[in-house]
């Protein structure tokens, strides 16, 4: 059976599975990790991955182009948040930082030249919508400028219902977006004020009534669980409200209280923090809760309308995975704008500098603000494509990866496929001998299974870093 395209309308996990299985892991939105990006790749190498790619599309052989703008501002802060963000009432800062994205784009069409065709376009932060219409209007003219979308293009953003209007909303869909993403967390008064983010349900659903009458083509909600003061019956009052509104897709994300990395979590009281126990009540009344209204699970933390693209890609098999999680697209290189933003050209990854003004000194250099980043190995590659083939379509066919990569594979990984006897033991995965296939349960603890083939990880026991499995 396969698991992307059968998910049990029960969630039937004992208590013993999740609490085994509850340990720190990556999401793998990209492998390796950006915990391993170096320093030693910097501006020189990022522009000769540029000039590689340019040189396949003359031949032909470039890859689907994917663009991510990062808008790190935001008027209030919110506790829990781990984004890199630049919290400030002045909006005249939106203004000097267009200007700074002005001048990073002009280095990326120096290099691979003007009307590059993106087949997707996220805005993200922070608050994209912390720009007003006007420069919300210049920053998509500018990228318009050097970026074509194609025809069906899928062009996201991110907003924050405490600062949108209805107006704003058909501002945004008379700009070309097609999809849009509202932060929800959680509907409770009491955690949204232990978190420092008040919005009420009713001027969420004003909103997304809005966006349907728009006729956007996905309507997405986040929400957090694991957040202070969050109960089991109260995170279900939420999940029962969130149904009500019928989003396409709903992003349900567990909640990493990393106060040593992430300075605002200092702020929240870890004893309001819920328990352990706490945590997989409110896991396991969520997923039944989601699929119960007729949400499709997509894998980790995304689920989706039968009717949405998502779950549409998710039957077919055509699952993908990017820096912005499951996608319907190829995979991509992705340009990536604006501080501490990561993207993907060839076997290379690369970020941005984190702070303002060490990403305003590099432009002013006339230089690209690369920090770190890292060029795969073909080790890195081979791994790659065994650690994606189970996030997206949980299996892994042994010929398809000794064919691209001229391996063995039961030899190369047989270390791995020792340890994967314990996970089939626990009836998460099926091993043959040309296969391994994730089953149904199995699909709710992907990413378990799919640190076993992470070499880095391995070889490094502190994960701390990384968010909760559970």
């Amino acid at each position: 059976m396969n698991p992307i395209a059968s998910i049990p309308t029960e969630v039937l996990m004992s208590d013993a599975l999740l609490r085994r299985l509850d340990v720190p892991g990556p999401r793998y939105t990209s492998y390796p990790t950006a915990d391993r990006f170096v320093e030693a790749f910097g501006p020189n190498e990022y522009r000769q991955a540029l000039r590689q790619r340019s040189q396949g599309a003359v031949v032909g052989g470039a890859p689907p182009l994917s663009l991510y703008v990062h808008i790190p501002f935001c008027e209030a802060l919110c506790y829990y948040c781990a984004c890199n963000k630049i919290i400030t009432k002045h909006h005249s800062r939106g203004r000097e930082y267009l200007q700074l994205l002005e001048q990073e784009v002009a280095l990326h069409a120096a290099e691979l030249g003007k009307a590059q065709t993106i087949s997707q376009l996220h805005l993200g932060g922070g608050s994209p919508t912390f720009l007003d219409d006007s420069e919300l209007t210049e920053l998509m003219a500018l990228l318009r400028k050097a970026f074509k979308p194609a025809r069906n293009a899928e062009i996201s953003i991110e907003v924050d219902p405490r600062t949108a209007t209805r107006d704003r909303l058909r501002h945004l869909a008379e700009l070309g977006f097609n999809r849009i993403s509202f932060g929800i967390q959680d509907f409770d008064p009491d955690v949204q004020a232990a978190v420092h983010r008040v919005q009420s349900f009713e001027s969420v659903r004003e909103l997304v009534a809005e966006a349907r009458a728009l006729r956007f083509e996905s309507i997405n909600a986040d929400l957090i669980y694991g957040l202070p003061k969050q109960t089991p019956d109260s995170f279900k009052r939420t999940i029962a409200q969130v149904a009500e509104l019928r989003p396409t897709r709903i992003a349900l994300y567990a909640y990493a209280h990393l106060p040593h990395r992430f300075k605002p979590q200092r702020r929240i009281d870890a004893d309001a923090l819920p328990s352990a126990e706490q945590r997989i009540e409110m896991l396991r009344s969520a997923l039944a809760g989601l699929i119960g209204n007729g949400y499709v699970y997509i894998g980790m933390d995304h689920f989706a309308l039968p009717t949405d693209s998502l779950a549409i890609a998710k039957r077919q098999g055509r699952l993908h995975r990017n820096f912005q999680g499951y996608s319907t697209q190829p995979d991509c290189d992705l340009i990536s704008l604006g501080v501490s933003a990561i993207g993907r050209v060839g076997a290379t990854y690369s970020q941005n500098a984190k702070t303002l003004p060490e990403y305003s000194d590099a432009l002013a250099q006339g230089e690209f603000p690369i920090v770190r980043g890292l060029a795969l190995t073909r080790d890195d590659l081979m791994r790659r494509t065994v650690i994606m083939a189970l996030m997206c379509q949980g299996r892994v066919d042994f010929e398809s990866v000794e064919l691209a990569h001229l391996v063995n594979f039961r030899e190369v990984f047989a270390p791995e496929l020792e340890q994967l006897a314990g996970m089939q033991a626990m009836g998460l995965v099926e091993v043959s001998e040309q296969a391994i296939q994730v089953t149904a349960m199995g699909w709710f603890f992907v990413r378990a299974v799919a640190m076993v083939f992470d070499r880095h990880l391995r070889a490094d026991r502190v994960r701390e870093r990384f968010s909760r499995i559970i």
